[in-house]
């Protein structure tokens, strides 16, 4: 089955339609567009009788291009591509990367679909459509679009189990650039149905698909880890690097991801008999508090500029003015 996979291998719940279902949608569409036709035909010819053959030709034609050709253009392109057989039968029109089509998009499939739909009957888009590996006509692969189906079975949802914690981050330096998209998408398979399987049968599966990973990254395997434990670590860090890439802020190995954080030291085993390292860093040393009733001065610029000053307070002045003052020492006696 064909499926719409982003670059972190995960699968869109967003499928390509299946011919059946354009087929209905199709029918629905023709019905309206064809029911409108004939009732604006009707209309015209009964208020055109006094004209000419030529002009009533003329407006026979423009209201053939306008109503079977321009109305489902304007209606794809005002409703992001969900006409009204494609909304009853839950399907929609998007670009091949899964965005909203626009004008141009809409244009060149309604201009494509009056050769392929509505003069050929149907046949080139039914064939196109079958030998196509996503069922698109050829409207769809001129303009780049596909049609999806938007109301899928929900089901539960599978979740790709963590890597042992002793491999986690040992895989940074790996190129992953030459993966492809399929067999990450194999690879997650895999790891969410693993516990489904046959013991035998996953070890071999995990294996083929350790060797083509490794085929595709160029670096071996560790010696040692079990295949799914190797496969659940490339897969977790290639998650990394993507939630990395999206949220910004790349942390590198060794580095605290975020400022103030708490980044853990790993310190060797010692050998026996020497001494063992502290699992702080030592604390800076505090010169000692003055007791009371003494003062230390600083003994540097740099404490003298940290540490607060005392405030002197106002001493009213018992004396006469022309009495000399002394200088103030901020020391205020007890009363």
């Amino acid at each position: 089955m064909s499926e719409l996979v982003t670059g972190e291998a995960v699968a869109l719940e967003l499928r390509p339609a299946k011919l059946p279902s354009r087929v209905l949608a199709l029918l629905i569409d023709m019905v309206v567009a064809w029911s409108v036709y004939l009732a604006v035909t009707l209309g015209l010819l009964a208020a055109t009788a006094s004209l000419d053959d030529a002009a009533a030709a003329a407006i026979a034609v423009a209201t053939f291009l306008l109503v079977l050709v321009g109305v489902p253009i304007a209606i794809e392109t005002l409703s992001h591509g969900r006409s009204l057989g494609k909304l009853a039968c839950g399907l929609r029109v998007v670009r091949d990367d899964g965005g909203p089509i626009r004008f141009r998009h809409a244009l060149v499939r309604g201009a494509v679909g009056v050769v392929e739909i509505l003069m050929m009957f149907g046949v080139v888009a039914c064939i196109a459509s079958l030998v196509s590996a996503r069922g698109r006509r050829l409207g769809d692969v001129f303009a780049g679009t596909l049609v999806v189906r938007e109301r899928v079975p929900t089901g539960q949802m599978a979740y790709v189990p963590a890597p042992p914690p002793w491999l986690a981050g040992r895989f940074s330096e790996l190129d992953l650039s030459g993966v492809p998209d399929g067999l990450w998408l194999a690879i997650r398979q895999y790891l969410t149905r693993m516990g489904q399987l046959d013991p035998q049968v996953g070890w071999g599966m995990a294996e083929r698909l350790a060797d083509d990973l490794v085929a595709r990254t160029g670096a071996p395997a560790p010696v040692g880890v079990p295949p799914a434990a190797f496969l659940a670590a490339v897969v977790h860090e290639r998650q990394t690097r993507e939630a990395q890439r999206a949220f910004g802020g790349a942390a590198t190995e060794g580095s605290a991801p975020y400022p103030g954080s708490y980044t853990p030291v790993a310190y060797a085993p010692s050998a026996p008999g020497s001494p063992t390292p502290a699992p702080y860093p030592p604390s800076v040393p505090h010169a000692p508090l003055p007791s009371a009733g003494q003062w230390a001065p600083p003994s540097s610029g740099a404490a003298e500029a940290e540490a607060p000053r005392a405030v002197p307070r106002a001493v009213p002045e018992s004396g006469p003015r022309d009495e000399p003052r002394q200088p103030s020492t901020g020391f205020v006696p007890p009363a």
